[in-house]
């Protein structure tokens, strides 16, 4: 997905100046062919292509071309998550890619707490809804994903997470009392991290736009990439990245969090429902 969108955007900046496959193939010691391959994210990126295309199609300003070359590095180098390929089913790998690179996570969901904040022993809660059969070893695996996820939130350089939650989320109990109680001491944890915004939608909210079921909204730093809706199914997923799809979500989004409770208001939700749990 990394090549694809960095296919994507080579492809801008390629037809904006007038320039052939043609010439951008020779400009690399390559074929029309290798441009239009790389254009479409099959192959690898060498930092030398790149740097050169770059220069061909007018991109000289060092701080317009690193996020580019970055993006090259990254989308050669395997992921974290390729040694829980195992347990990961093929049609998430990408999201995960994705993931790590956007700089800002838009998520709604109605029955489950995000993967990104979820407990530890929420998370097995999950997982073993899904894989009863599983293996511990497997379910601590799947698990451990998602803890690995969630630590980017605390390092430098950050991404910014903005969540809207259903009431329903914390009022649906996923394993025991207990595990539901820590989970809501987790999601108020995460709200006083700078660059996690949490919002509720209260049961008194009545119906609203999201009627499709939940989405995540994916951002990325470097200019000109697109935005990435993903919408997980049963057994597969779909990527989301025509302007036309990205721009109905995010007006759904935008909608959400202006009907959902403000953000200054979601720790004393949270201590609410705990109270009551």
């Amino acid at each position: 997905m990394l090549r694809i969108l960095l296919g994507a955007q080579l492809r801008r900046l390629r037809e904006a100046r007038g320039i052939s496959t043609e010439e951008a193939g020779y400009e690399i010691r390559g074929s029309h062919s290798k441009i239009s391959r790389m254009e479409l994210g099959r192959v690898g990126f060498k930092e030398r292509d790149v740097a050169d295309l770059l220069t061909l199609y007018g991109v000289t300003d060092p701080e317009e071309r690193a996020p580019l070359l970055e993006l090259a590095r990254e989308s050669n180098t395997p992921g974290w998550w390729h040694r829980y390929g195992d347990v990961l089913p093929s049609w998430f790998e990408p999201y995960l890619g994705l993931e790590e690179a956007a700089s800002l996570i838009r998520s709604y969901e109605v029955q489950f707490v995000p993967g990104l904040l979820q407990s530890e022993d929420y998370a097995r809660e999950v997982v073993l809804l899904g894989h009863a059969d599983a293996s511990d070893e497997d379910v601590q695996r799947r698990v451990q994903v998602r803890l690995t996820r969630q630590q980017r939130f605390t390092e430098p350089g950050a991404p910014t997470l903005w969540a809207v939650l259903d009431e329903s989320v914390l009022r649906r109990r996923i394993g025991s009392r207990e595990v539901m109680r820590g989970q809501l001491r987790h999601l108020l944890e995460m709200c006083e991290l700078p660059n996690v915004t949490l919002q509720i939608i209260p049961f008194d909210a009545g119906g609203h736009t999201a009627v499709g079921g939940p989405f995540t909204i994916l951002r990325f730093a470097e200019p000109g990439l697109s935005d990435v809706v993903f919408i997980e199914q049963l057994t597969s997923a779909l990527y989301l990245d025509k302007p036309t799809d990205v721009d109905t979500y995010m007006r759904t989004m935008n909608n959400l969090c202006v009907t959902a409770r403000r953000p200054d208001e979601t720790a004393s939700f949270l201590t609410k429902v705990l109270r009551e749990m």
